[in-house]
């Protein structure tokens, strides 16, 4: 399986690399996460926070990966425990399902993005820094799937 983190922004503090890279390379060989950055649009200048997250759509629908379930990560989503995420996690790997996660820019997402997704998920009801997002994401990718291995990482 093949989950894909679509994180517009680019340039990210050091620890929020080495933080990211410390949980994706954690995942056994049944699962492979990778970040894609998305370029942000520059605000200013004309550019309206409408015209940039349109032209951060553009760059988002052309990186997902085909025939890739689609969850966002939005404040209005889902909000899913750990056990929870374990549970999509072990029923989208039964389906063979790859996965594509997507973490707006900081305006936001478009409506037709939100509207294709077929998860809206919020990870936290709080304004979370983007590269925050990317470490706390996978931190809780790779919990789902301690939980599911049985291994002691995750502890109720």
């Amino acid at each position: 399986m093949k989950i894909t983190l679509l994180a517009v922004g680019t340039k990210m503090p050091r620890w929020v690399d080495e933080a990211y890279h410390d949980y994706a390379k954690r995942f056994g060989r049944d699962i492979t996460l990778e970040l894609k950055e998305i370029k942000p649009e520059k605000r200013g200048g004309g550019v309206t926070a409408e015209k940039g997250i349109a032209a951060e759509h553009e760059r988002l629908v052309a990186a997902i990966p085909a025939r890739a379930r689609l969850v966002v990560l939005d404040e209005r989503g889902k909000n899913w425990t750990s056990v929870r995420l374990a549970e999509h996690l072990k029923d989208w790997m039964a389906g063979g399902d790859d996965v594509c996660f997507i973490i707006g820019g900081a305006d936001g997402l478009s409506a037709e993005l939100k509207a294709r997704a077929d998860e809206l998920l919020q990870l936290s009801a709080m304004t979370l820094p983007h590269g925050m997002v990317r470490v706390m994401l996978a931190e809780q990718l790779y919990r789902a799937y301690s939980i599911l291995n049985h291994h002691p990482y995750h502890r109720e």
